[in-house]
């Protein structure tokens, strides 16, 4: 498997703990920080408390600090678990307790011309179907109509393109859209609630099409490499993926907000391989030093995206997969900390 473009950045071995987890998930890119140098005023991220939300906001935090720009940046989330908040208001990050489906609440919040918009609902949503488009498709609306005048980087998936011939390179941004079950066609409903007021208003939006961001506490890497550990059987038919590091994804989704236009600018967020579910099992495999359990065959296709134009355009990312898998392989060797969040990648019909 080739690895990802080289850095200069000097990697740690291992990851030792959550604390250097998370300074290294939002070390800042030098494209985010170009980007908060050349556009004032404050920062507010919508959804903040979810898996990425955190270490991003983190981020653009140090990377105001660095550009030199003083702003706020406010975090916007229910906050159900308490530490959370405390965990962003102790290093910069001005937090604010809100439930975004109270329209008059997302009234009430600060103006800020720049928005991070990270909502969303994914698993669970069989069986309450409804509460995944309105957190998908309605709230959109909701936040395009108080942040109008604003500028706003939107969190969308890779699942909107369905699945793509393995070995082509992935689904690229002018792919005419394919969602595969409900929680894909929500996604692709959010995307064209933002393309709507993005085209009404005049708001500059991107749109940035995820697939799949990793870290120690969770992702795709992580689930394969539990299996491996474990010796639980791994079903092989959704056999290729990509993934990237979240602390890049991360960067990428801040230097974004200078490339947001109306119509928007739509980009994938991937990491630069085809990764093959049996060679990552493999690689994990001679890591712990036993052989994964593959069971059944790779289908002709998966889920897969192609992000040459983010590398071009937002940064390349920075962490090699041989370092990601080095990283996963110990992390999970040792014991660390799990989300408990299983990315349920080997799912062929939309249902999460």
């Amino acid at each position: 498997m080739p690895d990802a473009s080289s850095s200069s950045t000097s990697w740690p071995t291992s990851i030792v703990d959550e604390a250097r987890l998370d300074d290294l998930l939002s070390t800042p890119t030098p494209a985010a920080v170009e980007a908060l140098r050349r556009l004032p005023g404050d920062v507010i991220v919508l959804g903040v408390a979810g898996k990425m939300g955190p270490t991003l906001a983190r981020m653009v935090r140090r990377a105001a600090d660095e550009a030199g720009t003083p702003r706020r940046v406010i975090g916007v989330s229910r906050f159900s678990e308490p530490a959370h908040q405390a965990a962003l208001q102790a290093v910069g990050v001005e937090t604010i307790r809100c439930d975004l489906l109270d329209e008059a609440a997302v009234a009430a919040l600060p103006d800020a011309p720049n928005v991070i918009y990270m909502a969303g609902r994914k698993f669970g949503s069989t069986g309450v179907e409804s509460l995944t488009w309105a957190m998908n498709t309605w709230l959109p609306a909701v936040v395009c109509k108080r942040y109008a005048a604003s500028r706003i980087a939107a969190f969308s998936t890779g699942n909107v393109y369905g699945l793509t011939a393995a070995g082509r390179g992935g689904s690229r941004e002018d792919d005419t859209p394919a969602p595969v079950g409900e929680y894909a066609m929500s996604c692709l409903g959010r995307e064209r609630m933002f393309e709507h007021f993005s085209r009404t208003h005049g708001t500059p939006v991107s749109i940035l099409r995820l697939n799949y961001a990793t870290e120690m506490r969770y992702g795709l890497l992580v689930d394969l490499a539990r299996k491996v550990m474990a010796g639980t059987p791994i079903d092989l038919a959704m056999g290729y993926f990509n993934v990237i590091w979240q602390g890049d994804a991360n960067g990428m989704a801040i230097a974004s907000l200078l490339h947001a236009s109306s119509p928007p600018y739509v980009v994938n967020l991937a990491g630069p391989e085809e990764l093959t579910v049996r060679a990552v099992c493999a690689a994990f495999g001679e890591r712990f030093s036993r052989p994964p359990v593959l069971v059944g065959a790779e289908a002709p296709d998966a889920l897969l995206s192609n992000g040459a134009k983010g590398w071009r355009d937002l940064g390349a990312p920075r962490v090699p997969l041989a370092q990601l898998i080095d990283w996963t392989a110990d992390w999970v060797a040792r014991g660390g900390a799990s989300l408990g969040k299983p990315t349920h990648f080997e799912s062929r019909d939309g249902r999460f």
